[in-house]
């Protein structure tokens, strides 16, 4: 519990509010090289490595999330991210494995390869066959490369908006937007949350 106030002073209600602990499972998908691994590490070590790294099968990490909210208990989110290999044969055929369990979809494209972006509309789905829908954020990511970009912000909206999804143009080698899209999708967990045990 945190403690606010002292001897003189009597601790303010919002500082007696103890975080609550949640754990969430999110899964990176997409294409192959469209940044997944690079956004995990920049997220989770701050790091970035020019090398395309393939990862077979899945790869997971954990991360832990801090969200405040007015009024309420902020929340210690645990989230293990799900790094999914991009190939569309191993989607299907191990899709129960490992999209089983996942409360939140981290679907990436690369801003430079229009046909990632299409693609996402099916990598979506596979995980809502398993799971049922749970949020989505989308990460148009790659985005220091804007100055070749293959598709604007009006095929994004289209694709988002048929999941009613927030995007971000992010990158992975200058961290823009990283942090930012996490956490949305951390708070949109939080969100579909309440509302399923309301």
């Amino acid at each position: 519990m945190r403690r606010c106030g002292g001897p003189s002073r009597p601790p303010r209600r919002s500082c007696m509010l103890e975080a609550r602990r949640m754990k969430a499972k999110i899964c990176l998908v997409g294409e192959h090289a469209v940044g997944k691994t690079s956004l995990i590490r920049r997220y989770v070590l701050d790091e970035f490595d020019d090398r395309y790294i393939v990862t077979l099968g899945a790869k997971v990490s954990k991360k832990e999330m801090t969200l405040e909210r007015t009024g309420e208990a902020p929340i210690q989110m645990d989230m293990t991210i799900w790094d999914i290999m991009g190939s569309k044969g191993f989607r299907e055929l191990l899709r129960e494995a490992y999209f089983h369990g996942a409360q939140g979809i981290l679907a990436v494209c690369d801003l430079t390869r229009l046909d990632t972006l299409e693609d996402l509309d099916s990598w979506v789905e596979s995980v809502f066959k398993t799971v049922g829908e749970v949020p989505v954020v989308f990460a148009i990511n790659k985005a220091d490369l804007k100055d070749q970009a293959a598709f604007g912000e009006d095929q994004v909206k289209q694709a988002t908006e048929a999941f009613d999804a927030p995007f971000f143009y992010s990158s992975a080698k200058t961290g823009d937007n990283v942090e930012a899209l996490f956490r949305a999708l951390g708070e949109t967990i939080v969100s579909a949350e309440a509302v399923r045990h309301a």
